[in-house]
Order: C-alpha cells, then structure tokens, then sequence
C-alpha cells in the first residue's frame, strides 16, 4: 500500500490479545495498541480531525496558527499535522512533561513553552491560560482546546469505537481507558454502548485528580489536586469531552503501580506501551474480581513507551522517585 502522505496511515491500530500479563485474569483480555499511529498514539486521530474540521468551518486559514496546551501527545500530532498542510504550531506544556517528549515537540517543529506544573488552571501561568492568550494575541490562531472541543470525542466515535467493535466481532464487554480530556475513551465507548447497551466503561484516574470524586458527588474539590507522576491520566479541571453519564465508575491508580506495572509489560508481552497504559493495565488487575471468563475486556494502551525512556523506562528516574528499593548490583557481582 502507498499513501500519499503520513496523515493517510493514521487510524486501522491492531487489536492484541494478552496473555503472561494478564495470567490471572479470568477474562479474555486485548490491547488496543494506538502507538502503530504514525505519531505513535491515539492522539493522532483527534489532531487531524479537529484540524481539518476547522478548516472547513473557516477557523484555520492557510499560513495560520495552531495553539493548545498538551501533555505532550496531542501536541506531537498536533505539530506533525501542522508540518505537512503548513501552519505554524505553538504548544504550552507543563514542567512534568517528559524529557523524550520535549524533544520531540521541538523535533516536529512546534514552538514549545513550558509552565509550572503546580499552579491552579485558571492561574494566569498555567498552561491553560498561557495557551488561550496566546491564541488571543497571534493573528490568525486556531485554538485546539482538546479538553472542551467536542470534536475530539467525535473522532473516536468515528474511528477507535467502530475499529474495536469490528475487531472483536462485536463481543466486547468491557472498556478500560485513561481519563485525562475524555476523547478516547468517551468517543470510543459512546459509538460501542450504541451497539451494545450493557457495555461496562470503566475509566482509570490517578491520585490527585479530581475527576474521581467529581463522578461520584458532582463537586469539583481542590483538595483533591496535587502533583502526580502519571502523564495522560487525570486533571485538575473538568473537560466537556469527559461524559461522566456514559461512564460506570472510576479507579484510582498509583503512580508506582502504573510504572512498574508498565515496566513489566514490556518484559511479560514484548510492549513498550507509555505511562498511562501501565495505569490501565493496573486497573485491570485491581478490578479483577469483577469480571468473569465470559468478558472480553479491551484496554486502550494510548501510546509508545518509547515516550517514557528517560522516566519510566531509566531505573535511576524511577529510584529517585522511590519506585525502585532495590539497589544497584555491584559490577564484581555480575562477573563469572
């Protein structure tokens, strides 16, 4: 097959059954692998759609500016969109980005601004707000807005939901994905819940977030925000494209858990899947008891790990965290 460019191979991302990894689950367990997008996760699918969907409605003009605060990925998509139909890409990013993907920001050309990690969103430094001025003071800017654009729900209700029920032959039972803006696993489990009206969405949240607490009482509470590790799972706003009605419950993951829980994928499976997709996998094996050998679980692994070397993946950023107790073994140790 010969595409025309890059943007024509994103989406069709394969569907994987696990195994060693999910050994003590007694459902039938599969991986919905987004890092094959060419961008290397799922944000692929919404950067391309909310992109050319403002073209159409006239929001983004030729020679004009693409403006968002990202966590990273979106941004990434965001960028490599931009390179191919031409727009200058301006991207706020908070401090806990990784250093991987800084660098491939920069890389795919976006202009990149980095903001305090531990400020509140309506702070005028945050990355929120640093983003919605600069789409003010750029002539001729497009605002993404991924947390409150609905067209990045609707993207995964047109390609990953439709992709996943096709794939499983209609048999899935059960959604797991990370909830940060709500696009993935709300796009996908909207177009799926239409086919199948039992279908169980159940989305992962990291410890201090608010987004736990928010679905259970409908208070946004501040106490509940502090810094985590976890990229691309939680927030410490409410974004529209989290369909609080459409999801069953939420889990609570931690960010010791979800690393390691990543690290051991990659040795039990052969995936260098990112961060988030350890918190997911996590949320399986602490919501276990609930499924049954009639399941058929899709977990949403959102990116590459390959995002995540110099975090995750790099023992000595995982003992300075505090993850790993064990120490480093001597070098006369590992002679024979």
């Amino acid at each position: 097959m010969v595409y025309n460019n890059i943007l024509e191979t994103i989406g069709k991302t394969p569907l994987v059954q696990l195994h060693n990894a999910v050994s003590d689950i007694p459902a039938t367990v599969y991986a919905k692998l987004e890092a094959f997008n060419p961008g290397l996760s799922a944000k692929d699918r919404i950067a391309l759609h909310m992109i050319e969907r403002a073209e159409r409605l006239g929001q983004l003009k030729p020679g004009g500016t693409v403006v968002d605060a990202t966590s990273g990925n979106t941004g990434y998509s965001l960028a490599m969109v931009a390179a191919i139909k031409g727009y200058r890409c301006v991207l706020t990013v908070t401090s806990k980005i990784s250093e991987d993907k800084l660098n491939n920001l920069r890389a795919m050309g976006a202009e990149v601004i980095l903001c305090p990690q531990d400020v509140k969103p309506d702070d005028p430094r945050s990355y929120y707000r640093r983003a919605e001025q600069l789409a003010k003071d750029i002539p001729n800017a497009f605002y993404v807005n991924q947390n409150f654009n609905p067209d990045n729900g609707e993207a995964h209700y047109l390609s990953t939901g439709p992709e996943i029920w096709e794939q499983t032959q209609g048999k899935v039972t059960c959604i797991i994905g990370s909830a940060s803006t709500g696009g993935t696993l709300c796009g996908s489990a909207r177009y799926l819940r239409e086919q199948n009206p039992d279908l169980k969405v159940i989305a992962v949240d990291a410890f201090g977030s608010v987004l736990k607490k928010y679905h259970e009482t409908g208070v946004y509470d501040e106490n509940e925000i502090y810094s985590y590790r976890i990229e691309g799972t939680g927030k410490n706003i409410i974004p529209a494209n989290v369909d609080f009605e459409l999801i069953d419950r939420f889990v609570k993951v931690t960010d010791q858990d979800s690393a390691l829980t990543a690290r051991s994928l990659a040795r039990q499976e052969g995936i260098l899947a990112g961060y988030s997709s350890g918190a997911v996998l996590q949320c399986l094996h602490q919501i276990k008891d609930e499924l049954t050998a009639d399941d058929v679980v899709v977990l949403i692994f959102a990116d590459h790990g390959c995002k995540y070397v110099t975090k995750v993946f790099n023992d000595e950023w995982m003992r300075t965290q505090g993850f790993l107790q064990e120490e480093k073994p001597a070098l006369a140790a590992l002679q024979p």
